[in-house]
C-alpha cells in the first residue's frame, strides 16, 4: 500500500524553521500499531492522518512514541495540505479530532486556526522542577494537558537548558512542561516546550501549547491578542487570540517534500 506523505514546516514562512510535521491523507485510519510505526519512522514530533469525513476530514496525531489529543502545527500543516493540494482554493475545512471539531481557515498570511483554551489553575512549585530547569520560575500553573512555570525574563527562557530525565519524572504520561516570560524583540510574550514523556524533548513550536498559554496572559495582561514566540532552536512565531473559551492560533506554513510511504 503506498500512502501519500507531505512534510512541511509550520508556523514559519521560511524552510528549516518553525516546526515541520508529516501529513498522510488515508482512506481509513490503519491500526494503531502500523499509525505508530509510520510516526516513528518519519520520526517528527508529530505526523497527522487525515481521513475524508463528509464535507470535513477526521484526524488523528501520533509523535514518535504515543497518540495524542490535540496537536497545533500538524493541524496547520493538514490545512495547508487540503487547501492547496487536495482541495487547492479551499477557504475553510473543518478537521474531527479527539478534541472536538477544529475549524482552519485561509488568511492573508495564513491560516488561522480555532482551538479550545485550556485554562490553568495556579498550584505550588512541584519538588525537582527548578533543578531539572535549571532556573526557579516565579509562578507554576496547571492543567491536565500541561504544567506551566512562569519566569521573569526572556533571556532566561531562551537559554535555559533543562535536564530532560528530571522533566519526564516530573510530567509523566501525556503531559507536558510549558515554560514562558514576558516578550522580547517586540513579542508580547516568549515560550518553550518540553515533552520528553511523549518522546519529544524539546518541541520546536508548540500550537497546543499556546491553548494555556493564552488564557495565562490574557488573566495576567488584560489583553486578548498576543504576537508569541516560541524560543527553540528552530524557533517560530505565531498570533494568538483568546475568544471566550477558545483560542484562534495564526501561522503560516510552508511545504518541505512530497512522496509516497510504502506500507
Amino acid at each position: 500500500m503506498r500512502i501519500p506523505l507531505f512534510q512541511l514546516d509550520s508556523f514559519t514562512t521560511t524552510r528549516f524553521a518553525g516546526n515541520p510535521a508529516a501529513v498522510m491523507p488515508v482512506g481509513s485510519f490503519p491500526a494503531d500499531d502500523v499509525m505508530r510505526a509510520l510516526a516513528a519512522e518519519n520520526n517528527l514530533s508529530e505526523t497527522a492522518f487525515l481521513v475524508p469525513d463528509g464535507d470535513g476530514y477526521l484526524m488523528r496525531w501520533f509523535t514518535p512514541t504515543v497518540e495524542v489529543p490535540l496537536c497545533g502545527h500538524a493541524t496547520l500543516a493538514s490545512a495547508a495540505v487540503v487547501m492547496e493540494r487536495l482541495e487547492p482554493g479551499r477557504q475553510s475545512v473543518v478537521f474531527r479530532t479527539a478534541s472536538g471539531p477544529l475549524t482552519v481557515r485561509r488568511t492573508d498570511g495564513g491560516y488561522v486556526m480555532d482551538f479550545p483554551a485550556h485554562r490553568s489553575t495556579r498550584v505550588e512549585e512541584p519538588p525537582g522542577l527548578a533543578d531539572a530547569l535549571g532556573a526557579a520560575p516565579v509562578e507554576v500553573w496547571r492543567n491536565a494537558s500541561n504544567l506551566l512555570a512562569v519566569f521573569e525574563d526572556a533571556s532566561t527562557v531562551r537559554a535555559m537548558v533543562p535536564d530532560h530525565g528530571a522533566v519526564r519524572r516530573l510530567t509523566p504520561g501525556t503531559t507536558g512542561l510549558v515554560v514562558t516570560a514576558p516578550g522580547d524583540e517586540g513579542y508580547d510574550f516568549v515560550s518553550r516546550y518540553f515533552a520528553p514523556a511523549k518522546g519529544i524533548p524539546e518541541d520546536p513550536v508548540t500550537g497546543g501549547a499556546h491553548c494555556t498559554l493564552t488564557p495565562y496572559w490574557a488573566t495576567r495582561t488584560g489583553g486578548t491578542r498576543f504576537s508569541a514566540y516560541q524560543a527553540s532552536a528552530r524557533g517560530g512565531s505565531l498570533t494568538c487570540t483568546l475568544v471566550g473559551e477558545r483560542v484562534e492560533l495564526e501561522g503560516a506554513v510552508v511545504f518541505y517534500s512530497e512522496g509516497h510511504a510504502e506500507v
